[in-house]
């Protein structure tokens, strides 16, 4: 699965074992997920659950509460838009909390019209921690290679704002190493000193990814797709792709670099038996 040697000295081998034991997988709350979770990939690795404005947050809440019920940690995607009010708020905390759910990740959500009074990621924050969670494990998004539509130093801005409130920084999708510490440094430099979750594809097929984009825009990957496809299929070869030379770069960089990049967030599209296989294969190669 893994075809090239990522690690080749005892201080490679020691850094790409650290980022693999802070790995997480991000899953779409599709009808076939729950079954392919529990049958291909094990409890130990924590996920994350799409939300989709088309179907609102009940899929979302509802693959996050059975795979919780089976021994994973969760952290369901709470975007902004999608919550009309601090009713539904304390609502969704309190469905979390029974479940016992600690762990989100909160983002402003591409919905164009908000559900409510909600329209980004900093309000639903501040709500928050105005009405007391228990929440253990608050991620938020960071996005290295910018944002189509919003300019890089608003989102920087933002970011530093949203920092007090949360634990961590799930980045969206970057395909390079240099860019990645570039940003993380930047960001430690500015003052903010959360880790660093560098979001990235698994192995995935040209069919997949094919499959999953005509879906439509379901949670932070499909949007990748919508926006960014015409760019990503240049990385592809004829076979799929796999991040191979992204991790190469990093477990070859980060050790003399300020950015506070702690592990992986992978986008797995649903290909869960291969991003396991492929997970399993790195996992070797920390061995020597």
């Amino acid at each position: 699965m893994v075809s090239r040697v990522l690690a080749a000295t005892n201080e490679q081998r020691s850094t790409l074992a650290a980022l693999l034991d802070n790995i997480s997988y991000e899953i779409m709350p599709f009808k076939t997920a729950k079954d392919k979770v529990v049958a291909e990939v094990p409890t130990n690795i924590p996920l994350t659950v799409t939300a989709t404005g088309g179907k609102g947050l009940e899929p979302t809440l509802e693959t996050a509460v059975y795979l919780q019920n089976r021994g994973y940690s969760v952290a369901p995607h709470i975007p902004a838009r999608l919550v009309r009010d601090v009713e539904e708020l304390d609502t969704v905390v309190r469905r979390l909390e029974a479940a016992n759910i600690h762990r989100v990740f909160i983002i402003g959500g591409d919905v164009q019209e908000p559900a409510g009074e909600f329209y980004d990621a900093l309000g639903l924050l501040k709500a928050l921690k105005d009405r007391g969670h228990h929440f253990t494990d608050v991620g938020i998004g960071g996005y290295p290679e910018g944002h189509a539509l919003i300019d890089d130093a608003v989102l920087e801005q933002a970011l530093g704002d949203k920092a007090p409130h949360a634990t961590r920084v799930l980045t969206q999708i970057c395909f390079d190493p240099r860019t990645f510490m570039d940003w993380g440094s930047r960001m430690r430099r500015k003052g903010i000193n959360l880790p660093i979750y560098a979001g990235m594809p698994g192995p995935v097929s040209r069919q997949k990814l094919l499959r999953v984009s005509a879906g439509l825009g379901l949670g932070q990957s499909a949007n990748f797709l919508k926006k960014q496809q015409n760019m990503f299929w240049r990385f592809f070869s004829p076979s799929g792709y796999e991040p191979t030379q992204l991790i190469k770069g990093l477990v070859q960089g980060l050790p003399s670099s300020e950015a506070a990049i702690k592990g992986f967030h992978i986008f797995t599209f649903n290909d869960l038996a291969h991003t396991e296989a492929w997970r399993r294969a790195m996992l070797e190669q920390t061995r020597g």
